[in-house]
């Protein structure tokens, strides 16, 4: 008797839809309000590179603003510590930047 094949499972893909079709879409708290609780965690635990998605998934969606990101920066720079204070502020500069030139090239061009 042969043994089945076993298939790859693609358990990131599993994660991510999960988290898309069921936790994020949840209607007991708004999207903002997730986000900011997941920007903390990320900040809290060094997450850098997952926190560069969520900054601009949080900026480009308008869920927060400049403003507010710069608010963040300061809130969790208390809690966190400086130096994963400074490196947020640092990202989320970085990405201001980013977006605003983003956004001034596309507009030189349709005009």
């Amino acid at each position: 008797m042969t043994e089945p094949a076993v298939e790859a499972v693609d358990s990131f893909g599993i994660t991510a839809e999960r988290l898309f079709t069921e936790v994020w879409s949840r209607d007991v708290m708004p999207v903002r309000e997730r986000r900011l609780l997941l920007l903390g965690l990320l900040v809290g635990q060094g997450l850098n590179r997952q926190l560069d998605v969520q900054l601009d998934a949080a900026l480009r969606t308008g869920e927060l603003t400049e403003v507010e990101l710069r608010e963040v920066v300061v809130f969790l720079a208390h809690y966190a510590g400086w130096s994963r204070g400074a490196e947020l502020n640092a990202q989320v500069e970085e990405l201001i930047e980013r977006v605003r030139m983003e956004r001034s090239d596309g507009q030189d061009g349709a005009g």
